[in-house]
């Protein structure tokens, strides 16, 4: 059974390419490093929810978006020596100062996922 670390942010409508920009970089280096498969998707089809849903998770702005993202691995031992790489990475270091990602971090949603059904 596989394992992914999930991501959800609020992306700026106007810096979605920047954004695209950054996780086409970032995936490349996670996939040099082993990891299986690197996925990010935008919203199309995300209702504001009443009580719970994606934009209300990040309490997205009208200005934004919210991006759905996840890395898959072999499991998490898999995922810890792959992150410990990239996070080794000198790509990886100049990237890695929130002043400059195109998303509010503070407002991020992570987290690790092992599988419990695959079909």
């Amino acid at each position: 059974m596989t394992y992914v670390d999930g991501f959800v942010v609020p992306v700026p409508k106007r810096k979605l390419e920047a954004y695209r920009k950054m996780a086409r970089k970032g995936g490349k280096i996670w996939r040099e490093h082993g990891a299986l498969e690197f996925h990010e998707f935008v919203a199309d089809d995300v209702p504001y929810g009443k009580r719970t849903s994606f934009p209300r998770a990040v309490k997205v702005k009208p200005t934004e978006t919210v991006v759905f993202a996840y890395i898959v691995f072999r499991s998490r031992k898999h995922r810890d020596r792959v992150n410990a790489k990239v996070m080794k990475d000198k790509r990886v270091a100049s990237m890695m100062s929130v002043t400059i990602w195109p998303f509010d971090t503070k407002r991020m949603i992570f987290g690790g996922f092992k599988s419990i059904v695959a079909l």
